[in-house]
């Protein structure tokens, strides 16, 4: 049974839109980010009580709430009540195991999606769950841990970088989503170079542990591609949306990021078939193999066949053979044997069997 069946055990019984945290804990206390913003202002702050933000849900100015640490339940409660978000909702918040979805609708669009990070040591790709709220002149983002992901984007706001500043929240969320799908492509390089090092290590010298790595690395990339699919249909599902706080402005960027959804759809799916197809070469290979160390084993017992039957007859010892009398009879039958052997072999070798 997986750990993520285990875990999700703890809402088994409880009614819709029970506040349960199916994940592990990542930090030691949950964190609050906000960063207020306008053309011509920029307030930003830290803290670890929740009722910080509370105010910002009526500021005109554009604010990017990020809570960082999902097992406090109560305070997620209390954030997410304060700004009208359906318990179910926040019921999804805290599922880390909810597949990547968008939901519309009239004050506020929700967006969960995974954040993909593949290690080059363990050579396994971590993940993480972050969710998205937009609405009006705010957007909510709940996360397990503290991403660095997010610094360059949160580096141009400060700098004024860019269009963000002069924007509003559906900009900042289309931001949020295309960081978050260029992560993706950065991940699929690391992973591309590594398939390339097995492939090589697959046409000079398969071992087992090659097979076993690409049995792994095909698990890894049918995991990617679960998380990959569903962000593709929450980009386009943005894209229609007839929701007013998605602006015409946004729609352009929106069909950009979808075509890059699109790309690394195709990317996964061509990983997929390169590692099958590396699975069965390397099958192939170990038939291939086998297929040689028979062919020797036959031709060797080929060649013994006449050999064992002369010895077979000179060996029954009757009486009546004059050979066995006569004196360089021995000599002879090596002789005779001997030319057989290299007779079968250079015929073995005429036809190309050797």
């Amino acid at each position: 049974m997986s750990k993520s069946t285990i875990i999700s055990t703890k809402k088994f019984g409880l009614p819709p839109g029970s506040l349960v945290y199916t994940g592990r804990k990542k930090t030691g206390q949950m964190h609050v980010s906000i960063m207020d913003y306008g053309p011509d202002q920029l307030e930003e702050s830290q803290s670890h009580d929740i009722t910080t933000c509370l105010p910002y849900r009526d500021t005109t100015a554009t604010s990017w709430i990020t809570v960082t640490g999902l097992h406090e339940t109560e305070k997620i409660d209390t954030l997410t009540s304060h700004f009208g978000i359906h318990p179910l909702i926040s019921e999804d918040i805290l599922n880390i195991h909810q597949r990547p979805k968008v939901e519309i609708f009239d004050d506020y669009v929700f967006i969960t999606l995974k954040i993909l990070d593949f290690e080059k040591e363990t050579r396994h790709v971590g993940i993480d769950q972050v969710s998205l709220i937009l609405g009006s002149g705010y957007v909510l983002m709940f996360q397990e841990q503290d991403e660095t992901l997010f610094a360059p984007l949160r580096k141009r706001i400060r700098e004024s970088k860019g269009r963000i500043r002069k924007m509003n929240s559906d900009y900042l969320l289309y931001a949020i989503l295309d960081i978050i799908v260029d992560h993706y492509f950065v991940n699929l390089e690391q992973i591309s170079d590594h398939i390339e090092t097995i492939e090589q290590q697959l046409m000079t010298e398969p071992e087992p542990e090659t097979l076993n790595e690409i049995y792994r690395l095909k698990r890894e990339v049918l995991f990617l591609r679960k998380s990959v699919w569903p962000l593709r249909e929450s980009v386009g599902r943005l894209e229609k949306s007839e929701s007013p706080l998605i602006t015409e402005k946004i729609v352009p960027y929106l069909r950009d990021l979808y075509d890059h959804t699109i790309q690394a759809v195709d990317s996964v799916e061509t990983y997929r078939d390169l590692l099958s197809g590396m699975l069965d070469l390397y099958l192939s290979g170990v038939s291939n193999r086998m297929n040689q160390v028979m062919k020797m084993l036959t031709i060797i017992a080929t060649i013994f066949i006449p050999l064992t039957f002369i010895v077979g007859i000179y060996g029954m010892n009757f009486e009546n053979m004059p050979e066995l009398e006569w004196r360089y009879a021995y000599f002879v039958v090596l002789g005779f044997m001997f030319t057989i052997a290299v007779g079968m072999l250079a015929w073995f070798r005429r036809k190309g069997w050797m």
